[in-house]
């Protein structure tokens, strides 16, 4: 037996840097543009004010974990509306296999936060230290030197300080901005903003600046989950083999042999963020981003052959190019039904998400029956139910409310601590009112041993109301 063969083979294979070169044209300026919208709206967003009058926090967009509302320009969510969060996290998973059926992999090749920050690390990185070729040639030398100590120190810090404006923004979405500002300078924040910050800051420098693609290879599940949602009629990106084959320069081309267009520069794998060859086929490390039809359209110009040898393409109109026919309209892929069933459920949940927006009450109203014991008879013969009614003001200022029953005509309410029927609850402030229901002595024998009644509060500012159905026990005399 060889020796080779008694040694185990590793299952890991160490990271191969990858140094995309620079590119431009019309993918890479949309994915600037997007990465300065995404960024743009992360940093800027929780230093928006919105006035909600006095006592109210004036941030636009605000996760109060410390009165358990999370507040969005003029919405405001309590915990117990937590369906319209889970709402809009069914949206974004609709919205991602909607977009991964039409276009592939889109959202990680263009909104990502991996893709945007390490597009952002990349910038950096280029800028500090050079293109791919200076980039290569100093990763190769062994021997660090002042000038390469110099380039990776300039480099991490500025790395860092990206890194900790990326953990810093994130805390200020959880109490105000300014405020909050203020006391991280000078170090009068609670240890929790600093951890996180800390946290976020780490993060952010190893994922943008060290793991980057294997983010998005190993660590990330939706590589794995996005196949179930793609077709032969998804868009994505896809080197036209039937049009670049043989390349040209290759061995393997006899002397006078016919060549297709692609000239095997490596163009489009130099700037690949992931380092695959987009002419060996559809991988699970691409991302769509793109770059590589940039790279390889600058290349079609120079050498004068027609551009979309790598494009976004269907491989459903595969066999229509190669025979010169004109493949099928765009809408023709993306109008189909698994899309449209994607569309339907996202825009049924949406539209149910703005109609319980729309409809829902200022006043919350809970009505819990005290059963222990079920009613008490009274020494005058009367029979009384005892009712807990939480009631919550959700106004922006102090209401007064007037609690009354219906069900039957003989039935009387009574609230504990006031002979009257109305309550003052402070602004977003909730009260326990115990309230009693009397059938008097001698009632008319209709009142059976069990009668539905409802509930009612009204807001006597602006006539709301709400109301919660009940039972009461006892029989008339």
């Amino acid at each position: 037996m060889s020796e080779s063969s008694e040694q185990p083979q590793s299952l890991y294979a160490a990271r191969e840097p990858i140094f995309p070169k620079r590119v431009s044209g019309q993918f890479r300026n949309l994915k600037w543009i997007i990465l300065l919208v995404t960024l743009g709206i992360y940093y800027v967003t929780p230093w928006i004010r919105w006035d909600r009058g006095p006592s109210l926090p004036d941030q636009a967009v605000l996760l109060d974990l410390a009165h358990r509302r999370f507040y969005f320009f003029w919405i405001e969510i309590w915990p117990h509306e937590f369906y319209f969060v889970a709402g809009l996290l069914i949206m974004a998973g609709l919205g991602l296999f909607l977009f991964t059926s039409a276009l592939g992999r889109v959202w990680c090749g263009y909104a990502c936060p991996q893709t945007v920050w390490t597009d952002l690390y990349i910038l950096v990185e280029r800028w500090i230290e050079g293109d791919r070729n200076a980039r290569l040639r100093l990763h190769r030398q062994e021997k660090m030197d002042f000038r390469k100590f110099r380039l990776r120190v300039s480099k991490w810090a500025v790395w860092l300080l990206i890194g900790l404006a990326t953990g810093g923004a994130w805390v200020f979405y959880f109490a105000d901005a300014p405020t909050l500002l203020v006391d991280l300078v000078t170090l009068n924040a609670h240890p929790i903003a600093y951890t996180t910050i800390a946290i976020l800051t780490g993060t952010t420098f190893f994922f943008g600046g060290f793991a980057r693609e294997q983010i998005c290879i190993y660590a990330c599940p939706w590589p794995r989950i996005q196949a179930a949602m793609m077709d032969e009629d998804t868009i994505t990106v896809a080197y036209r083999e039937w049009r670049g084959e043989p390349r040209k320069h290759s061995e393997e081309v006899a002397d006078g042999a016919e060549q297709g267009d692609c000239i095997d520069c490596m163009a489009c794998v130099n700037v690949c963020p992931v380092g695959i060859d987009i002419r060996d086929g559809q991988q699970l490390e691409c991302i769509t981003c793109a770059l590589c039809i940039d790279a390889c359209d600058e290349i079609m110009d120079k050498i004068g052959k027609p551009r979309g040898l790598i494009d976004y393409m269907a491989l459903s109109d595969e066999d229509l190019e190669r025979t010169g026919e004109t493949p099928r309209n765009i809408w023709k892929h993306i109008l189909r039904p698994r899309t449209i069933l994607y569309t339907a459920l996202w825009a049924v949940v949406g539209f149910a998400l703005i109609f319980a927006l729309f409809i829902r009450s200022e006043i919350e109203l809970t009505v819990a029956p005290v059963r222990n014991p079920t009613f008490v008879t009274m020494s005058d013969g009367s029979i009384r139910n005892t009712y807990d009614v939480r009631l919550r003001n959700k106004n922006n200022d102090e209401r007064t409310f007037r609690i009354f029953v219906k069900g039957h005509p003989q039935l009387r309410l009574q609230l504990e601590g006031t002979p009257y029927e109305v309550i003052d609850i402070p602004a977003e402030g909730m009260r326990l009112q115990r309230v009693y229901v009397v059938a008097p002595p001698g009632s008319d024998p209709s009142l059976g041993e069990r009668t539905d009644l409802r509930f009612w509060v009204e807001d006597l500012t602006n006539g709301e109301r709400a109301f919660k159905d009940s039972t009461f026990f006892g029989k008339g005399n």
